[in-house]
């Protein structure tokens, strides 16, 4: 019950956040110290596979063994980084769309709709309750990215 709670809390906030990060300009990725978390300069990207396993079990509604969200929220907080954590999220999430050869509207997983998996990905940080910098200026949130239909 509690993850549906979330789910429509995180949803609401996707829409105003979507409003800030339009004004906010975030979505310039040519500069400012997210500019620092890219591979071309020598950032290595961490893999998350903690955080794989448990947005793959959200997804389809199923139970997150402790283990795996402590492993998710323990590998996120380890990003020393944290303009880099989201943009790992969101390689994360690329690869995991990747490897189940998912397009544009396509369920991920069977009863997982990849706009869902996209979400519940963005969501990490505040269920782990690692900051991440945010237009508004809080300090844990979700990942600014959900808000656009390219991720």
């Amino acid at each position: 019950m509690w993850m549906k709670t979330v789910f429509w809390g995180l949803l609401l906030f996707m829409l105003v956040a979507t409003t800030m990060a339009v004004e906010y300009g975030a979505r310039s990725h040519n500069s400012g110290p997210w500019s620092w978390c890219d591979p071309a300069t020598g950032y290595k990207v961490s893999t998350l596979t903690g955080c794989r396993a448990m947005v793959k079990l959200q997804c389809v509604g199923s139970q997150v063994p402790e283990a795996v969200l402590r492993d998710c929220c323990q590998q996120l907080a380890d990003i020393n980084n944290e303009w880099c954590r989201c943009g790992d999220l969101s390689s994360m999430l690329r690869s995991v769309y990747q490897e189940l050869g998912v397009r544009e509207g396509k369920e991920v997983l069977p009863g997982c709709l990849k706009e869902v998996m996209k979400l519940t990905a963005a969501s990490v940080p505040e269920v782990c309750k690692v900051p991440i910098p945010n237009p508004s200026g809080d300090r844990a949130g979700v990942c600014y990215w959900a808000a656009y239909p390219d991720v």
